[in-house]
């Protein structure tokens, strides 16, 4: 999951050593148990508690590592993070360390009594999965019924405990026509951004073949975001579509705009893929990845100081170095701002630093025609018009 950029903190954080860029975000897998069997879960979680979690003052100990990375969102995941038992204390422990946390429940468990907690322990933001306009499609897809019912209870705890929190939607074949009555949800239930997430097929996401959408649904989509996020004042953000930082650059051009902060907001500043260059995941062992799609071993906390992980890990080296990617990702006059998906290119090739498969662009070097076409959006669902 991905949350927006925050207000500056007292100078605990700052540019870390040894020449790194700042970390900005970091997905902790504080536990891998979970609740619901998710069709698409990449930690193929379950509800038994999974052994050798990092304690909890292996977890402070992590902690306090991590302002020396520079200034990073905490956004404590899982499985399910409240399915730990001293969540609330370690949220705590980091929010005393003016760490900005957030938090990536799947809103079943959510009560009165755990949403004043989450907020007393300084969440400052959580983001809720809906990835259907209703039971039928969101149940199905979160395999547990009842699943809906339970987040929108959740999400009204939030909210009474005056709790900010955002809607995130993996796209798949299944809900792309009902996107709009997705996005109405959201809104209607108050959240301050929607998230869409195109999804990456590992752990249980590998046996989702039928819902991966192609390059070219991929790029419709993108295309159609990029015009949708003009009818609403709602943040709206895609995320594991780094073809997206790609597609606004080129539809900002036709239409005459500069991609400034002021028309277009973060997405202006920042690229598609962040794994090891400005975001990691550290998963329920301590052991650290670009991100949780991409189970590349770059160290263990346990073993080596995170900082030194962020800083020195082979493959985020390789990340921070256009000279070592693949094929047209490497040749693309994109690639600063796009990147590619990293963890797809190593689950469909099995090379992180290949080409990203559902890419359709051709980049400039490689044709002088790159293509595209006139993009819109249809009342049923998601098209290009050429």
């Amino acid at each position: 999951m991905k949350f927006s950029s925050h207000s500056s903190h007292p100078p605990s954080g700052g540019k870390p050593e040894g020449g790194a860029p700042p970390l900005r975000l970091i997905a902790w897998e504080v536990t891998r148990a979970c609740n619901l069997a998710c069709r698409h879960c990449r930690a193929e979680a379950h509800c038994e508690p999974y052994p050798d979690e990092l304690s909890t003052d292996e977890a402070k100990a992590l902690i306090d590592t991590f302002p020396q990375t520079g200034d990073p969102i905490i956004i404590f995941t899982g499985g399910e993070p409240l399915m730990r038992k001293d969540i609330f204390e370690l949220i705590g422990y980091a929010h005393a360390r003016n760490l900005r946390c957030v938090m990536a429940p799947n809103g079943t468990l959510i009560t009165q009594e755990n949403a004043r907690k989450i907020k007393e322990a300084g969440i400052a933001r959580c983001s809720i999965s809906i990835d259907g306009p209703d039971a039928t499609g969101h149940d199905a897809f979160r395999g547990t019924v009842g699943a809906f019912d339970q987040a929108m209870r959740g999400i009204a705890c939030l909210r009474e405990s005056d709790i900010e929190f955002q809607i995130n939607t993996t796209v798949t074949k299944g809900n792309l026509s009902k996107f709009k009555e997705i996005f109405s949800l959201a809104q209607h239930l108050g959240a301050v951004a929607w998230h869409i997430f195109l999804l990456v097929p590992m752990g249980r996401a590998t046996g989702l073949t039928d819902e991966v959408i192609s390059a070219e649904e991929y790029e419709d989509v993108l295309n159609w975001f990029y015009d949708f996020r003009k009818t609403t004042p709602m943040h709206l953000k895609a995320t594991c579509a780094p073809h997206y930082y790609r597609i606004m650059r080129q539809r900002a051009k036709a239409e005459g705009l500069a991609v400034t902060p002021d028309l277009f907001g973060m997405d202006a500043l920042t690229r598609g893929c962040l794994g090891g260059t400005g975001f990691c995941f550290i998963s329920h062992t301590g052991q650290v990845q670009p991100c949780g799609y991409l189970e590349t071993d770059c160290g263990n906390v346990r073993r080596t100081p995170f900082p030194d992980i962020w800083r020195f890990a082979e493959a985020f080296l390789q990340f921070r170095n256009p000279a070592a990617y693949e094929g047209k990702c490497g040749r693309c006059e994109y690639h600063r701002v796009c990147g590619g998906c990293r963890a797809r290119a190593y689950s469909l090739t099995g090379r992180y630093m290949a080409e990203e498969p559902l890419c359709a662009y051709v980049p400039a070097s490689v044709k002088n025609n790159a293509g595209g076409g006139r993009y819109g959006a249809s009342e049923t669902g998601i098209r290009r018009e050429e």
